[in-house]
């Protein structure tokens, strides 16, 4: 590789500067991992590499006429950041630009240069400085002055640009235009499905607001019952006054144990809206209240679990429907798997319950 010397001039100088660029590497790393994760953002990756002097030399020698000094190099420290959804790239790049000095004239957002018509992507770069309100060192002032790169992509974005990168540019073979196309229409469709992922993502999230305002205002018959419904149904704790009229009999304190498991049961007993749910908890509280008092009786019990509500409720659903000891029985294997004890226990509530006329 044979450079002139002024290229040899910039490849010394890169030389000096290295260590200062290593540093530079550390601040900027640091800052994108903590503003990702201050604002609650999970990333596929957050890379940064300095590029080697084997690439810079490669790059000097193609086009070192353009670059009067090292500073005029933008990328000698290159950084990226992997997203999962398209939004967030911009939600990244607003974040970066609120944190560093942002060189608007030589940013480019490469996804809207694609030709119309050709299939692909590419990502957000910025290129940008260290604000000396980040960071400051004043033995090495010229440490806000260096510029650097940071782009933004979705991991689709990232996995195409890299075959792309791997099948195109390092080649000096020229590309049959039949491989060509055929590399388009697969980068048709991942664009497509970028898209997509990010509008159901949106949906998904939509319906998870709109769930939650319906729990909120009490509309439990307009929402269906599955784990997100579910666990918003949780947050009003609709179960703290059953648990608080059951811990009176033996002025014991209600321990808060974990009930999302009591959704599968409640889905296999035919429940499918949070309005069942809640019709159970109006219409056989005072069952399950009189079911407790009979377990209670003769103990000392000075704790109970949350879930005692919700495990007599059930218990007394499946009596009122009819299911005897097997149905008892379901409900305790489903809650801790298949044991001969659970029989025994199905065995033992099913005559309490007799004496309370619960059973049909």
């Amino acid at each position: 590789m044979s450079l002139d010397l002024h290229c040899e001039m910039i490849l010394d100088e890169y030389r000096e500067r290295r260590a200062l660029h290593e540093r530079l590497q550390e601040v900027v790393t640091q800052t994108l991992h903590r503003i990702v994760e201050d604002n609650h953002l999970y990333v596929t990756a957050i890379e940064s590499r300095i590029k080697t002097e084997k690439s810079l030399s490669g790059k000097l020698e193609l086009k070192g006429h353009k670059y009067a000094t090292l500073d005029d190099i933008t990328d000698i420290l290159g950084c990226r950041i992997i997203t999962f959804y398209t939004d967030e790239v911009d939600k990244i790049a607003a974040l970066v630009e609120k944190t560093f000095e942002v060189d608007w004239d030589n940013s480019v957002d490469k996804r809207k240069l694609l030709d119309l018509d050709r299939f692909g992507y590419m990502s957000l770069h910025y290129i940008c400085r260290l604000p000396a309100a980040l960071c400051s060192d004043p033995e090495h002032p010229e440490l806000n002055q260096i510029r650097f790169e940071i782009q933004m992509r979705t991991a689709l974005q990232h996995v195409w640009a890299t075959i792309n990168h791997d099948m195109g540019y390092k080649t000096d073979i020229e590309i049959p235009r039949e491989h060509l196309r055929n590399m388009n229409r697969i980068a048709g469709m991942l664009e497509l499905a970028d898209e997509q992922f990010s509008r159901i993502r949106m949906a998904i999230t939509d319906y998870r607001r709109n769930v939650q305002s319906l729990v909120a205002d009490g509309d439990f018959d307009s929402v269906p019952l599955d784990g997100d419904t579910f666990r918003s149904y949780l947050e009003l704790d609709p179960f703290r006054h059953l648990a608080k009229r059951i811990a009176i009999i033996n002025q014991a304190e209600v321990f808060d144990d974990n009930l999302m498991p009591y959704l599968q049961v409640l889905l296999s007993l035919g429940f499918h809206t949070l309005g069942d749910v809640e019709r159970l908890l109006r219409n056989s509280s005072d069952d399950a209240y009189q079911l407790a008092l009979h377990q209670m009786s003769g103990t000392d019990l000075d704790i109970i679990a949350l879930s005692v509500t919700l495990q007599n409720l059930c218990c007394v659903h499946v009596l009122r429907q009819g299911s005897g000891v097997l149905g008892l029985e379901f409900i305790f294997n489903a809650l801790g798997g298949n044991a001969e004890a659970n029989h025994q226990r199905a065995k033992r509530i099913f005559e309490q319950a007799g004496k309370i006329n619960i059973c049909k």
